[in-house]
Formats: structure tokens, C-alpha cells, sequence
């Protein structure tokens, strides 16, 4: 029997015929540090017909090993986040079914009664080839295993392809370069779900689905390390958890995943004072470029949405509005693809990687800077009640004349009202009690119709610069010259329609930010 661990590991997913790459690869003969060792691993996973162990974030399996059966428990994500660190709890016991008596202690201890001994069944199972090799890098042991196998529910199946890194002995930040050096020779993703979570996934015949943001778990006392590490996984698990949906042609998926993108851009920004190294420099412009690459695609669907689509509605026999919703369409379907190559591409998943080991092990976590140092141990409640204070003013500021904004200070202030609104949603843990949590719920709902509105312009904006992007290409396209200007006449009243709606939604956005002006802010308990 093992007592609680946790374990430090890394799993990244790659192809078969990469990992048959990576097994012959001058990596690993030279960073071995000794033969590796192959065995076949068959585990299975129990829970009941209601998945009471899953909705708990719990995982109960038994492994058999040659002649052994080994009963494990994990945590999901665990205290630790999502990505490399889980806490399980491990015991040798004597058959293939679980042995319920040595789980005491464990976070399924709750659980252990009557109802769930009887109903606890197994659901689904694993099986792999699993070869080990004993990695030394830097001063670290690592252990890399290869695992190629199946998991299987009944007639249905899924491939395995991963590579699993689990620190022995050492440093964190050895165990993340060696997985970007792996990232850099094969096509390896991070692999962000279990071999559990794909299994249940499995039995529920489950199709992607666009994923939000979660709360963020932190208190009044947590440090501002725990709580930028806290803040950048969960921001970094909805970017991650939205390429399935993305991959398959969901607009929200990839809507999801520009979400994923900001907050994490904005938890930068709000703790710039102990990120000052060249390292975050170069996060921080990766970050900028799949930005960029996922814009378009979304731009573009909000104008046919919004505008283009009803007015083909109002107008289905003009000829030149029919002519550009398909040359829209066209454009979307190509600016989606776009967004598709980027993030299955090999830049984008190493991208990933570089940001697991930057927020888990990276040069901030390590500055030697007196300053940095105690900034790091400061507790999180006074510095979000004082960042959210600053930014809250500068909303109350900017938009005390919005009417009269130009189209930059507008965007300018729309930037303050987001930073706000997320500050709000990562710091909610910071402010637990019920007065807060009551003002935080207000304080929030309108923020979110100021941010709306303010959005909704930026968006008349974006589509004023693309109607006449859309008029120019016309005037120079190969089309027949009266297509070309139907197609240009089209865009122009699309534009028109947007230009109409504009003083109304400014109105609104005015009457959103004299609401919002008046409304207490949660972090005061006055």
C-alpha cells in the first residue's frame, strides 16, 4: 500500500507513427539512462450507472500488472490543476474486483456506502503496451513512457497514443524541456484528458462540445503565485478543452477558445509586476499570434449572424445580396480553415507546452528580485481589491463622456470594462462572504451590459472596415463588371444598415454606463 502522492506528470498525445518516431530517436538514446522496460498494462474502470465517482472528479480503476493487481484512486486535476498534477492514492490488493476496505482516507471515503458498494460496476477498460525509459535531464530523473494501446466500452473503441512524463526526482522546469524538446522532433499535443475522462467520454457516445470558463478556486489568503498559477491553468484549460469542438466545425468552440485566449492575456496583464523577464516577453507574443490567426474566422461569423443574414431575410430576391452572403460564406468557411491549421499545427502545440511549463516552473516563479519575491507572497485580497479599483475607475472615467467618444477611446474603454469584468471573475474567491458575493453577482451583470454594448460597437466598427474591404476586392475582381458591382451595391447597404444602428446602440451604451456608474463595488464591504 502506497500512502496519498501526488503525482508530477505531463501527457502529451501524438500519432502512432510519432511515437514510433520519438522510440528510435537520438532523444532518447542519449538522455536514457539505462534500458527501458516494456509490459502490457490492462485497467479497469469501475463507477456506478449514474457515474457517481465522476461527477465527484474521482476515478476508481484496478491494473493488472503480470501477476499483480493494483487499485488506484485519482483526484482529476486535483489540487494542482488540470495539467500535470494529480492526487491519487495507490494499494496492491488481491483480485481484479476493488477492494473497497482500504480506501479509507481517501477522497472516496465519503462515498463508501451501502448504495454505491452494491452499484459500483465496471464500465469501461484500457489496454496498452507501455514502454518505459529512464530519463536523466539536468540534474532531474524522469521517467518517459510510451503507451500505445486501446480503451474499450463494450463494442466501441478509441485509440491511445501518449507520452508520459513523471518527474522522479528534481526540477519541474527540467521535466517541461524535455517536453518541449519532444514537442520540437514529434507531433505531440498536451494532452489535457485522462485516460478515465476519454473512457467515460466513451460510454456517453459524446460529441465535442464548446466549453466555458469555471470558477477559479482561491481564498482571501492565497498568494499571488498560487493565484496567477490558478488563474492561467483555468484560462488555459478553456482554450485547450474548445480545439475538439473547433476541430469539428463549432463556431462557439472557437468563440470559446478567443475567450480562453483574452483572459489569459488580461491575467498577464494584471500581474505584470512580477512577470518582468524575457521569457513571458516571448509567451505573450505566441499568445498574440493564434489571436490573430483565430480572429478572422470569428469576425466574420458575427457579421453574417448579425447583419448579412437578416438582411437576406428582409431582402431574399436581390440579386446582389444573394451573390455576397455566398461570397461571405465562402470567406468564412476559408478564414475557419485558417484557424483549424493553426491550432493543430505544430507552433500551436508547442505553444501549449511552453505555457504548462511557463506558469508551472517558469523564470517567474524562479527571480531572485527582492521586490518580485515579496510581491509573490503578498496575499491575493489586497492586491485584486487594489487592481480592481484602478480599473473600475478607469471605466467610470472614460465613459463619463461616451457619446462623444471617437471610435479609439471607445475601444480603449471597451479594453478597461473586459480587464474589469474578468478581474472580477478570477478574484471572486478573494471576497467569499455573503454581502460580496450578493454585490459581486449585481456589480457583474452590469458590467456584462456596458461590455455588450460597448462590444456591439466595436463590432460596427469591424464591419465598416470589412464592407469596404469587401467593395474593394469587388472593384478589382475578375467578376463580370455587373456582378462585381451588384455584389459592391450589397456591401454598401450592409454598411448603411450598420452606420443606421449605431446612435442606437451608443444610446444604449451611455445608458448602460450611468447604470453601472451607480452600482457598489463588491470588494467594499461598507
Amino acid at each position: 500500500m502506497s500512502p496519498t502522492s501526488h503525482e508530477i506528470e505531463l501527457k502529451l498525445e501524438a500519432p502512432a507513427h510519432a511515437l514510433a518516431r520519438l522510440t528510435q530517436s537520438s532523444l532518447l538514446r542519449s538522455a536514457a539512462n539505462g534500458s527501458s522496460k516494456t509490459s502490457t498494462l490492462v485497467s479497469v474502470y469501475f463507477d456506478t450507472d449514474g457515474l457517481k465517482l465522476r461527477k465527484k472528479g474521482l476515478s476508481l480503476r484496478v491494473r493488472r500488472v503480470g501477476g499483480r493487481h493494483v487499485q488506484t484512486v485519482k483526484q482529476e486535476g486535483g489540487e494542482g490543476g488540470p495539467f500535470f498534477t494529480r492526487k491519487e492514492w495507490e494499494h496492491d490488493i488481491g483480485g481484479a474486483q476493488p477492494d473497497l476496505t482500504v480506501l479509507r482516507e481517501t477522497e472516496l471515503e465519503p462515498l463508501l456506502n451501502r448504495k454505491l458498494r452494491r452499484d459500483l460496476k465496471p464500465l469501461f477498460e484500457t489496454r496498452v503496451r507501455r514502454s518505459v525509459f529512464p530519463i536523466r535531464n539536468g540534474g532531474s530523473e524522469i521517467e518517459l513512457a510510451i503507451d500505445k494501446g486501446v480503451v474499450e466500452a463494450g463494442p466501441q473503441s478509441l485509440p491511445l497514443c501518449e507520452v508520459e512524463l513523471q518527474l522522479k526526482r528534481g526540477e519541474p522546469s527540467e521535466l517541461f524541456e524535455l517536453a518541449h524538446k519532444i514537442a520540437k522532433r514529434v507531433p505531440a499535443r498536451l494532452a489535457v484528458k485522462s485516460k478515465a475522462e476519454r473512457g467515460y467520454e466513451l460510454i456517453g457516445s459524446e460529441e465535442p462540445k464548446a466549453v466555458r470558463a469555471a470558477p477559479i478556486a482561491l481564498t482571501p489568503t492565497s498568494s499571488r503565485h498560487e493565484a496567477f498559477q490558478s488563474i492561467v491553468r483555468e484560462c488555459l484549460r478553456q482554450l485547450t478543452a474548445n480545439e475538439p469542438a473547433t476541430r469539428a466545425g463549432d463556431p462557439e468552440g472557437l468563440h470559446q477558445m478567443r475567450v480562453g485566449l483574452r483572459r489569459l492575456r488580461v491575467a498577464i496583464s494584471l500581474f505584470a509586476d512580477i512577470l518582468r523577464d524575457p521569457q513571458t516577453e516571448e509567451i505573450v507574443a505566441k499568445l498574440k499570434w493564434i489571436s490573430g490567426e483565430l480572429g478572422p474566422a470569428r469576425e466574420l461569423d458575427i457579421f453574417i449572424d448579425s447583419v448579412a443574414m437578416p438582411a437576406m431575410h428582409e431582402q431574399r430576391n436581390q440579386s446582389g445580396l444573394v451573390a455576397l452572403f455566398k461570397d461571405l460564406k465562402r470567406s468564412r468557411e476559408d478564414a475557419f480553415c485558417h484557424a483549424c491549421a493553426a491550432i493543430e499545427s505544430g507552433r500551436f502545440h508547442g505553444l501549449v507546452v511552453d505555457v504548462v511549463g511557463w506558469i508551472e516552473a517558469g523564470d517567474w516563479t524562479r527571480s531572485t528580485d527582492d521586490v518580485i519575491r515579496t510581491l509573490r507572497k503578498q496575499p491575493i485580497a489586497g492586491f485584486a481589491e487594489d487592481e480592481m479599483r484602478r480599473c473600475w475607475a478607469q471605466v467610470l472615467k472614460r465613459g463619463r463622456k461616451l457619446a462623444q467618444l471617437g471610435r479609439k477611446r471607445r475601444h480603449k474603454l471597451r479594453i478597461q470594462a473586459k480587464k474589469l469584468r474578468y478581474a472580477s471573475e478570477f478574484f471572486a474567491g478573494a471576497f467569499p462572504c455573503k454581502k460580496a458575493t450578493k454585490r459581486r453577482k449585481t456589480f457583474v451583470a452590469r458590467l456584462e451590459k456596458l461590455q455588450d454594448a460597448l462590444g456591439d460597437l466595436n463590432d460596427i466598427a469591424v464591419h465598416e472596415v470589412l464592407t469596404e474591404r469587401i467593395v474593394d476586392e469587388q472593384n478589382v475582381s475578375g467578376k463580370p463588371r455587373g456582378d462585381s458591382a451588384r455584389m459592391a451595391f450589397a456591401a454598401g447597404r450592409l454598411a448603411g444598415r450598420e452606420e443606421a444602428r449605431a446612435a442606437s446602440v451608443v444610446k444604449g451604451a451611455v445608458y448602460a454606463h450611468s447604470t453601472f456608474a451607480k452600482t457598489k463595488p463588491f470588494w467594499r464591504q461598507r
